[in-house]
C-alpha cells in the first residue's frame, strides 16, 4: 500500500483547509447555559432546546459544545410534572440521536466525526450505559412498512407540495427522490415501528434538527422555509399528537410566528459564539491563505 508523502499530508491539514473540529471556549458554555434559561422562560423543555443546540453544534463541526449541552441537560432539574426522571445516559442518548439525524442534513463525516468525540468525551460510566443494539436494520419483513413510514412522513412535510416536490426532483435526477425517501425519510428521519429506542427524536424534534442544521449552514434558505412550515403542519394537521409521538414541551410555541423568530434569532446567536464570530463552518469552504 502506497504512503502519503510529507507534502500531500501537510496540503491536507493546512489550517486554511480547516482540517479539524471546531473548538469550543468559555464563552460557548455561557451561551449555551444561556439559552437553556431562555428556553425554559420561554417554557420550551429540555428536548426541544438540546436538539436544537445539538444540531448546531454538529453542523458546526463542534463536538466539544455537545458535550457542554450533555453537562447542562444534566444540571437542568426536570419539570414536577415529568413522569420519568431524566438521566445522564437519557440525555446522552438524545444527544446522539440528534447528532445521526443530522446526516440527512449535513452528510454523513460530520456526524462520523462529531459523534465520535462524543462518544468519547463522556463519563465511563454513562459510555458503558448507552445502547448498543442497532434499531433502524432494514429486512425483508420491514422494508415495505419503513417505506409507508417514510413517504408518510415527507408527507406530512411537505404537505400541498407532497407530489410536485417529487415530481421536480426527479426532473434534476431520476433517483435523487428515490435516494431522498428512502435513504433518509424512510430509514433515517422516520423511526423504526416495534423496536424499542433508547429515546426517540419523533415528528417535531425531527423539525428542529433540519431547521438547526440548515440555518446554522447558511446558502439553503429554500430548505429553510420549508421546514419551518413542516414545522407547523405537524401541529395544523395534527402529526405532532400522533399515535407514538411523544408530546414536545414547547413545540406547539415553537411552531408559531414568535416562536419561528426566537428559534431562528437563537441558532444565529448561537452560530456566532461557536464559531467565534466567524461565521458558519459549513458553505463558505477554504479561507483565504495568510
Amino acid at each position: 500500500m502506497s504512503k502519503l508523502s510529507d507534502t500531500v499530508k501537510a496540503l491536507i491539514n493546512a489550517s486554511h483547509a480547516r482540517p479539524g473540529y471546531t473548538p469550543s471556549s468559555a464563552g460557548v458554555q455561557t451561551a449555551l447555559t444561556r439559552f437553556a434559561s431562555d428556553a425554559a422562560e420561554k417554557k420550551v423543555g429540555l428536548p426541544a432546546w438540546v436538539t436544537l443546540s445539538t444540531a448546531v453544534s454538529a453542523t458546526l463541526n463542534c463536538p466539544e459544545a455537545m458535550t457542554q449541552i450533555f453537562h447542562i441537560a444534566n444540571a437542568t432539574p426536570a419539570p414536577p410534572n415529568e413522569q420519568q426522571q431524566r438521566t445522564p445516559v437519557h440525555n446522552a442518548e438524545l444527544i446522539r440521536e440528534v447528532g445521526l439525524k443530522c446526516i440527512s442534513f449535513n452528510g454523513i463525516p460530520r456526524s462520523i466525526n462529531t459523534l465520535n468525540a462524543f462518544r468519547a468525551s463522556l463519563p465511563d460510566d454513562v459510555g458503558a450505559s448507552l445502547s448498543t443494539a442497532p434499531t433502524r436494520e432494514l429486512t425483508p419483513a420491514n422494508l415495505e412498512q419503513r417505506k409507508r413510514d417514510g413517504l408518510a412522513l415527507w408527507d406530512s412535510v411537505y404537505l400541498g407540495f407532497e407530489r410536485k416536490l417529487l415530481d421536480k426532483l426527479a426532473r434534476s435526477h431520476p433517483d435523487l427522490p428515490v435516494h431522498i425517501l428512502n435513504g433518509h425519510y424512510s430509514n433515517l428521519l422516520s423511526n423504526p415501528r416495534g423496536v424499542p429506542q433508547p429515546v426517540k427524536v419523533g415528528r417535531v424534534l425531527t423539525s428542529l434538527v433540519a431547521v438547526a442544521c440548515l440555518r446554522a449552514q447558511t446558502g439553503v434558505g429554500p430548505q429553510v422555509v420549508s421546514h419551518i412550515f413542516g414545522l407547523r403542519k405537524a401541529y395544523d394537521h395534527g402529526d405532532a399528537h400522533a399515535e407514538g409521538e411523544e408530546p414536545v414541551e414547547g413545540g406547539a410555541w415553537l411552531a408559531t410566528e414568535d416562536g419561528n423568530i426566537w428559534m431562528l434569532e437563537s441558532i444565529d446567536k448561537l452560530v456566532t459564539v461557536i464559531s467565534g464570530g466567524e461565521g458558519t463552518t459549513f458553505a463558505p469552504g477554504l479561507r483565504p491563505k495568510l
